[in-house]
């Protein structure tokens, strides 16, 4: 896709456990602060690069996103993949080269699915 200029700037995940999921995703790098907008439900909010990933809670009349995969590319595969797997998240598949570069996938503690590539 030549001059395409359309970049992602927003993942929102619904949780179960607000709680272990700031603990699940900060074991992969991020920091978040709760937020909320106007009259809406606390979230955790994380920005980095432009990029806003925010954690709301599951509720009963939410969708659940658990059929949502992300990626997030880190520092180091392993390492991270070690950490995730220790914050209460699942090995979907342990780290390995692939033609995108190292790469694992775990599920986090609601089964999302999170692709980490180096």
């Amino acid at each position: 896709m030549a001059g395409n200029n359309i970049l992602c700037n927003l993942i929102v995940l619904r949780s179960s456990d607000l709680g272990r999921a700031r603990t699940f995703y900060q074991a992969l790098g991020h920091s978040f602060v709760l937020h909320a907008h106007g009259h809406g439900p606390k979230h955790l909010a994380s920005e980095s690069a432009g990029q806003v990933f925010e954690i709301y809670p599951l509720s009963d009349t939410a969708m659940p996103t658990t059929s949502t995969r992300i990626g997030f590319r880190v520092p180091s595969v392993d390492t991270t993949y070690t950490a995730a797997l220790a914050a209460g998240g699942t090995s979907v598949s342990a780290p390995d080269d692939s033609e995108w570069g190292r790469r694992a996938v775990v599920s986090d503690p609601d089964g999302h699915r999170v692709e980490l590539t180096a």
